[in-house]
């Protein structure tokens, strides 16, 4: 009888430390591990963190593979256990994706079977935007563990009411308070609970929107730090590369929070996502040309 390929899922709302716990799994590795990825934007920055460049697929450390998916999910996996042959495959959800319908569909899949399913909640977002729409209620509720990231970010008091919160959709997870994704990731693999009853719809919350920009020239360190400070409302979530006059820097911004971090690039390339971007993409757009040299 042929055995199944074990298949990790995580999940999470938009720059809620995703990536950086993949990036944690991989740095821990004692198997074959692969990586597959499908990014919600039009640039594929988180398979470039990881990888260094934006290719299908590229080898990594200690035998590990990342895939930056081109085609159907299921057509991928297969593929990957056909050519990569992994120990395990590990799938980043999209940060709009609604959990259950990705859960259904691995249950479904011939060749793999579901090891675990990982949901990332974001404390400092949770405690500023309490609101927890449909594809968050689907995520929490499909996971086998939930952790509660950036908790350095919000107060004792306010990390007990994300949970809070998190119980009213799911009261059997257990709930792990990391920083930065921290934690030992051997505790996240064979927590499958089993296959869950169908009530969700399938789908992806479409109010979502993306845009990106690219641009060859330096921008200046102060003027591109004022204008991520000064991003509109109506954006959620920016991630991407910048090369500013003091070196490139990996960007991150979540909810009217900025970060940047060391990272090779040759260009800028942003990502931005949000509601009602059309309102502001043109003003968005000056403004990060305005940061040129």
């Amino acid at each position: 009888m042929d055995l199944k390929t074990p298949l990790m899922l995580i999940t999470g709302g938009l720059g809620s430390g995703k990536t950086t716990l993949v990036r944690r799994i991989l740095d821990n590795a004692s198997c074959r591990i692969a990586v597959l990825m499908n990014e919600f934007g039009e640039i594929a920055i988180d398979s470039e963190v990881i990888s260094g460049e934006n290719i299908d697929i590229v080898e990594l450390a200690g035998g590990c593979v990342c895939c930056s998916m081109t085609g159907e999910f299921e057509a991928a996996v297969k593929e990957i256990i056909e050519k990569i042959k992994p120990d395990l495959i590990l799938v980043e959800a999209t940060g709009v994706a609604e959990s259950d319908a990705l859960v259904y569909e691995v249950e479904d899949l011939p060749g793999v079977r579901l090891d675990s399913v990982i949901c990332i909640i974001d404390a400092f977002v949770d405690t500023r935007y309490p609101y927890v729409g449909h594809a968050s209620r689907t995520q929490i509720a499909a996971a086998d563990i939930i952790l509660i990231n950036k908790t350095d970010l919000v107060s004792p008091y306010e990390a007990s009411a994300v949970e809070s919160s998190i119980r009213r959709y799911n009261s059997h997870a257990p709930l792990l308070k990391t920083t930065g994704c921290e934690i030992g990731t051997d505790l996240l693999f064979g927590t499958y609970a089993g296959p869950r009853p169908r009530h969700f719809s399938a789908g992806i919350d479409t109010a979502f929107e993306s845009f990106s920009w690219e641009s060859g020239k330096k921008l200046d360190s102060g003027s591109f730090e004022e204008f991520a400070r000064g991003l509109p409302p109506q954006v959620f979530r920016s991630k991407g590369f910048v090369v500013l006059d003091n070196g490139s820097r990996l960007f991150n911004f979540v909810a009217g929070r900025s970060d940047f971090e060391d990272f090779p690039a040759d260009s800028n390339r942003l990502v931005f996502i949000g509601k009602d971007l059309d309102a502001v993409r043109d003003e968005i757009v000056q403004k990060l040309q305005n940061c040129e040299l």
